[in-house]
């Protein structure tokens, strides 16, 4: 089975590929690599691993990536929340432009029909909600960038109902908690108040501490892709993506998991700057769902905040909280 994995270069796609290419058990004969800057190689994989640039925008580009014809597709490339809110036309040119370029590049190719797993996001949804939401409830997103995930999906059930390829779209939890540096994610707060006290630094809170989100680790949503690459897509019938298990927490919940796992020193570290603008795109969120679909197809994540730090502290800082 030959990978190749769109968006290698983000948090996300590096670990799924590290996590495949450490696993013997794959069935992965090959793997390639590509974003908009050339991705690192997991160190010590079994199985060739080639690496390289790809801008989704460029139409040409694109057909000439997808003429290797791999088995498994993943689609993880996009401009995250903030910046597709910011910048309209960038938001649309990457979310929505760039995946039909991939997907016309797969229909270009008589007798081929891979397995194409796309990266969603809960952002289609749209307040006012029920609680929890239910699977069927209907979408109505109040971001571009929820809009043009929403256009992703719909895109992606079309083809699959044609046969041009096998797809599998997974709304995405917020993942938490993100390594490395802050991105332009309006969500990063809640990845950002976890990570940066926990190794002794300072983080901003720029909303109440009532606010409730749906989340899963980073460990979780690997588990999320690896699942979606060879599961049997029968039972998902014409409705091709699925809101994925996760936690629903508030905040103040986060802070509590936190202070148990480093202590009082560690929250004191939290500095409560509200911004106006996050709030506001915030109150537009999900906050809880059924996922109950979801999970009878056989996707799993976390069930409280403990484990998700837990999972960071282990896969991150090497099992230390604060150097020590």
């Amino acid at each position: 089975m030959r990978i190749l994995i769109i968006g290698a270069a983000g948090m996300v796609g590096s670990k799924l590929a590290a996590s495949l290419a450490g696993d013997p058990g794959s069935g992965v004969a090959a793997m390639t690599l590509v974003d908009m800057v050339e991705p690192t190689a997991p160190a010590e994989a079994g199985m060739p691993v080639a690496t390289g640039v790809l801008d989704i925008t460029d139409a040409g580009a694109v057909a000439e990536m997808i003429a290797a014809k791999p088995d498994v597709i993943f689609h993880l490339a996009a401009i995250v929340s903030g910046e597709a809110e910011a910048d309209f036309d960038k938001g649309y040119a990457v979310n929505f432009d760039g995946t039909r370029n991939i997907f016309d590049a797969i229909r270009s190719h008589a007798n081929y029909h891979p397995r194409v797993v796309f990266t969603s996001s809960i952002a289609v949804y749209g307040a006012p909600f029920p609680d929890p939401i239910p699977d069927d409830y209907f979408l109505t997103p109040l971001t571009s960038y929820g809009t043009q995930k929403l256009m992703g999906e719909a895109m992606l059930a079309d083809y699959s109902r044609r046969g041009i390829f096998d797809g599998v779209g997974l709304r995405l939890p917020t993942i938490c908690v993100r390594p490395g540096r802050p991105n332009k994610a309006a969500s990063g707060f809640f990845s950002n108040i976890l990570r940066e006290p926990l190794v002794g630094q300072e983080a901003i809170l720029p909303v109440s501490d009532q606010v409730r989100h749906w989340h899963a680790s980073p460990r979780a949503a690997v588990g999320f892709l690896r699942h979606a690459m060879g599961m049997d897509t029968g039972p998902m019938g014409a409705r091709r993506s699925v809101t994925l298990p996760g936690l629903s927490a508030t905040v103040a919940e986060q802070i509590e998991a936190l202070r148990r796992a480093a202590g009082d020193d560690a929250v004191k570290l939290i500095r409560r700057v509200e911004d106006p603008a996050i709030v506001k795109m915030v109150a537009g969120w999900p906050t809880r769902f059924e996922a109950g679909r979801a999970r009878d197809l056989g996707f799993v994540a976390e069930s409280s905040f403990d484990e998700i730090i837990a999972a960071h502290v282990e896969d991150e800082l090497g099992g230390k909280i604060g150097g020590t």
